[in-house]
């Protein structure tokens, strides 16, 4: 399920408090660093299977997209981490861009996974956009 999870187009809607772009003085480049801080934070909560974090990052109407068309909720990925059959060495990204388009953002960025579901090792690069 992971490789299929994070091989993926993800939308990562977030609580609008949490948000600086949703602010109607917000500039660019504060929505573009906030939106990169966000995102870096969502990625550190899923390395941890911290499902509190992911709780309060991602809206209640998030929505992951696989490559293949598969949609996961909110519900399920937060299931998914409290459940921990996968533990992360590595689950980083790097090369990080952030465009802004009005009160839309995205994030690509090339992601490092590298650990184990249950007890099978995985040790991968992929490229993932996620919408803010």
């Amino acid at each position: 399920m992971l490789k299929s999870l994070l091989c993926a187009l993800l939308l990562l809607p977030v609580a609008e408090s949490a948000l600086a772009i949703t602010q109607p003085d917000c500039s660019a480049a504060h929505a573009m660093t906030s939106v990169a801080a966000l995102d870096t934070e969502y990625q550190a909560a899923v390395k941890r299977n911290d499902s509190a974090a992911m709780d309060r990052l991602l809206a209640d109407d998030f929505v992951l997209v696989t490559g293949k068309g598969t949609v996961y909720s909110k519900a399920a990925l937060l299931a998914d981490a409290r459940a921990a059959h996968t533990h992360f060495e590595h689950q980083e990204d790097s090369r990080q861009t952030v465009r802004v388009w009005g009160h839309t953002a995205v994030v690509t960025a090339l992601l490092w996974l590298k650990g184990n579901t249950d007890g099978r090792p995985f040790d991968y690069r992929l490229w993932f956009s996620d919408t803010y």
